[in-house]
């Protein structure tokens, strides 16, 4: 078993509890998240979460939130400053009758994964909850979430003081192994994969980032014209790197740029970078200023 400890913010988002809603109404809260944000809300049951993107309103990618549903309120977990998410999130809100509630301050926050870790959680928690889903004991959220770093682990977040020396110290791993292990699984990150100047469907995260039938939310427009008109020209790609390679190095056939890099690992010679589909074949070199990649494989999480 391997962990970390991970810095991320958390608000509780939630509504005034009012009288029954008409059929085909969402509660306030419900309905400014479904609006907002690019998966589906609304049909998340309590004890389930999902992964969203926001974006702006040419579907740019601007922050991104894993969405855990608890009973009638929801949890955001985000990298992004809570007080900062709070302010926008209040202004355009508008008039409805949403709360947000800064918990981080309260919430710790560690990922497990690797060989015993389901024996780990049962030791302490006595269940394992299915991808995709949640339990709490104890004011302490156990998640499974494959999508930190493309294979099974899990999100422990809370009050967790009590079991902290629980967790074996020489197994703690530090960021840049973190890092290293989400560029070799082929996981885009927010900031760095899924950033202003890149569409999010070259990142090949539609299965789990974007409801296509839910409706209307910011950006929604943006998204489905790409969606629905097919594969996008560039695709998110692993690349073995030689040579002094820095992100956002542009990657060039001859003259010509065909790709850029977004990622490098610091520990290992591999990175991640989008590249035209039409160049996309392994062990085919090309130049950046500096160095030479090579093309690994197109990054699509099987989840």
């Amino acid at each position: 078993m391997k962990w970390i400890k991970i810095d991320r913010t958390k608000i509780k988002v939630y509504g005034k509890k009012g009288k029954v809603l008409p059929k085909g109404f969402l509660e306030e809260h419900i309905s400014f998240l479904q609006s907002t944000l690019t998966n589906d809300i609304a049909s998340l049951k309590s004890g389930e979460f999902n992964y969203n993107l926001w974006l702006t309103g040419n579907g740019q990618p601007k922050e991104e939130f894993y969405v855990y549903r608890d009973d009638n309120f929801f949890i955001l977990d985000t990298c992004a400053d809570a007080k900062k998410i709070i302010d926008e999130f209040t202004k355009i809100k508008l008039s409805l009758q949403v709360f947000f509630e800064d918990l981080t301050l309260e919430y710790a926050h560690i990922y497990i994964f690797g060989e015993d870790s389901e024996k780990f959680l049962k030791n302490i928690f006595e269940n394992i909850p299915e991808k995709f889903k949640f339990f709490k004991k104890d004011n302490i959220y156990i998640a499974q979430n494959p999508l930190r770093i493309g294979e099974t682990g899990f999100d422990i977040f809370g009050k967790i003081e009590k079991i902290r020396d629980l967790f074996p110290k020489n197994q703690k791993i530090e960021e840049e192994e973190f890092e290293d292990i989400r560029i070799k699984n082929c996981v885009p990150k927010i900031h760095k994969e899924l950033k202003e100047g890149f569409h999010p469907l070259e990142a090949n995260i539609g299965q789990y980032a974007f409801s296509f039938t839910k409706g209307c939310y910011i950006g929604q427009e943006a998204i489905a014209r790409v969606h629905f008109r097919g594969r996008t020209p560039r695709t998110l790609t692993k690349f073995v790197l030689q040579g002094d390679i820095k992100e956002d190095d542009q990657i060039f056939e001859g003259e010509k740029k065909v790709g850029v890099i977004t990622s490098v690992s610091p520990k290992s010679e591999v990175g991640l970078g989008y590249i035209l589909r039409t160049k996309l074949k392994e062990d085919t070199q090309f130049l950046t200023q500096k160095g030479k990649v090579k093309p690994q494989k197109e990054c699509v999480l099987k989840l």
